[in-house]
This record gives structure tokens, C-alpha cells and sequence, in this order.
């Protein structure tokens, strides 16, 4: 049974930085893409950014682009979210998530809280 748990949130100034990580087990990956969501309070889940396994391609939300950065490390079968200057908008519940190339989200993590203070 695959799970996956992040770590590494916390509580940080608006301009700040924090790494999230997304440990996965108990399943084979290479044809998975990892992804990263956050729920802010009184929104909906949205989408941050995602890997393909393999490391080629990478996508991100238009909110986030040259402040956040994906990246993978198949021999620890880990994520990372590399977060820059924070913004208190960015204030969520950050969650990972997998699914196999073509499908859709099917397992995820028990999320991470970020706060950014202003």
C-alpha cells in the first residue's frame, strides 16, 4: 500500500524560505507524477506543482512560478518543494499526492501546515 508523509512545515516571515518533503513507500514509482496542493483556510484545494517521476517535466501554477521549485530524489523516493519569498497568501495546508501518468490523484499525505506572516 503506497503512503506518503510530508514534513518540514512551520511558521516563517513573508519573504522567507521552508522545504517541504514527501517521503513515498510501499510502491514501485517510475511511471508516477508527484504533486504538491495546498488548502488555504476557507478555500478550495488547489494545484502547486508537480514532478513526472522520471524528472523530466515539471509543472507549476502561475502563483508560484520562479518562487517555488520541485525536484526528486528516487533513491529516497522523496519530493521536495522548495519554497521562496514567502507571501502570507501562501499560508496553507500543503498535501502531496501520486498518480500514475494518465490518471488521476489517488493517494495522499496527511499535509503539512505553512504559515507566512506578514
Amino acid at each position: 500500500q503506497v503512503q506518503l508523509v510530508e514534513s518540514g512545515g512551520g511558521l516563517v516571515q513573508a519573504g522567507g524560505s521552508l522545504t517541504l518533503s514527501c517521503a513515498a513507500s510501499g510502491g514501485l514509482f517510475s511511471h508516477h507524477v508527484m504533486g504538491w496542493f495546498r488548502r488555504a483556510p476557507g478555500k478550495e484545494r488547489e494545484f502547486v506543482t508537480a514532478i513526472n517521476w522520471n524528472g523530466v517535466g515539471t509543472y507549476y501554477t502561475d502563483s508560484v512560478k520562479e518562487r517555488f521549485t520541485i525536484s526528486r530524489d528516487i533513491t529516497k523516493n522523496t519530493v521536495y518543494l522548495q519554497m521562496n519569498d514567502l507571501k502570507p497568501e501562501d499560508t496553507a495546508v500543503y498535501y502531496c499526492a501520486i498518480r500514475e501518468t494518465g490518471g488521476e490523484y489517488d493517494t495522499w499525505g496527511q499535509g503539512t501546515q505553512v504559515t507566512v506572516s506578514s
